[in-house]
């Protein structure tokens, strides 16, 4: 327990059972867990070894850094860097059996050199550019960049794959129909000259859950195996049960008059006479600092109560009523259930105008991540 008593609870269970409802739907294809960016903010070895429990056959992350962290941590699953390392950090790809994204001829030839004298071919996905235009080759130029790898006697051809732009907007599957029909293309100019990739993949959680026609040979599931939709409109399409719970206990109780105001700016002032607690937990955690005055609710004692003024560096101020029996040590629950209420991430993002993954990777390293 933090000495600052406030706290995030991560239940492993809950992301196992999210693993194996994405296995279940996946059909034929493989679950690549994401586990890039400390596994969305839950913890990212934690979160792999809960994901292989439930059915995940491969990870993901974004970093080399991030994949010797789990083979440091003993994690030994096929493990995805989803964007191409610059060439210098291709022999620790090698050094750490990781699988390198490339989609660039830099990328094919600091791959070949790293791995050269290996007892097999270093394993390498080829990243098509099918519309997202943030990285990967353009379709023409992922055909060329495909046979220069099956041409390497140091590199296997193992996938060749694309990332969703709107998968999550069930309005523009239009778009990412045509996503997957340009990298079906890519693979079948491929297949004509004699070059097959093992896998061939597309869809993340938003093409899992709303485009079957994305699924192909493997999955890449990041915010769902988290127990989040990708968005509002896909909720409810599996079982997914939210793995995170924010909370903290409350620090300083004190009453305030009507008319008084609280905290920075003393933008808020009570509307009458009332109670009003301190959390010990501010933006330099991860709360938006714009929270209390964008309308953001926290539970105390079974109840949603508002945050009031704005939030500072390491505590905030919750307008508990006139009559309220809270006292300090109670629980402060900002993410998650307490009694018959709740609050998710997706009602933090849409008080603030962002999305739900901000808001859990937003949760900075000083929050301590206690496992169940």
């Amino acid at each position: 327990m933090s000495v600052r008593f406030t706290w995030a609870e991560v239940d492993a269970g809950a992301i196992t059972h999210n693993a194996r409802e994405l296995t279940r739907l996946a059909g034929r294809a493989q679950l690549l867990a994401v586990v890039k960016a400390f596994g969305y903010g839950h913890g990212a070895a934690g979160a792999a070894e809960a994901a292989l429990a439930g059915g995940a056959t491969w990870l993901g992350v974004a970093l080399v850094e991030e994949g010797e962290a789990l083979r440091r941590a003993g994690i030994t699953a096929p493990l995805l860097v989803l964007s191409e390392p610059r060439p210098s950090a291709m022999p620790a790809v090698v050094a750490s059996g990781l699988r390198p994204t490339i989609y660039t001829e830099e990328g094919v030839d600091a791959a070949a050199r790293a791995a050269a004298g290996l007892p097999s071919p270093l394993r390498v996905h080829v990243k098509v550019d099918t519309g997202m235009h943030r990285v990967g080759a353009t379709p023409d130029a992922a055909v060329r960049l495909a046979q220069a790898v099956a041409e390497r006697p140091e590199l296997h051809f193992e996938g060749l794959f694309t990332h969703f732009a709107v998968a999550d907007q069930p309005e523009l599957a239009e778009h990412t129909a045509a996503q997957v029909a340009s990298l079906r293309q890519v693979a079948a100019s491929l297949a004509g000259l004699g070059v097959r990739p093992d896998l061939l993949h597309a869809a993340n959680s938003a093409g899992l859950l709303a485009h079957p026609d994305a699924r192909l040979d493997l999955v890449r599931c990041g915010i769902a195996l988290y127990g989040l939709a990708p968005a509002p409109a896909l909720a409810g399409v599996v079982d997914l049960r939210p793995a995170l719970s924010l909370k903290a206990e409350v620090s300083f109780v004190k009453p305030l008059a009507a008319g008084e105001a609280a905290s920075y700016g003393l933008c808020w002032a009570a509307p009458a006479d009332t109670v009003v607690a301190t959390v010990p937990i501010g933006y330099a955690d991860g709360v938006p600092r714009s929270y209390g005055v964008r309308g953001g609710r926290v539970l105390i004692g079974g109840r949603r109560c508002p945050v009031v003024g704005t939030v500072t560096m390491d505590q905030l101020l919750v307008d508990c009523g006139q009559e309220s029996p809270v006292e300090r040590g109670d629980e402060c629950v900002l993410i998650g259930r307490q009694g018959d209420e709740e609050v998710t991430a997706w009602e933090w993002a849409e008080r603030v105008g962002t999305i739900a993954y901000e808001v859990v990777c937003g949760l900075s390293s000083r929050v301590p991540r206690l496992w169940s």
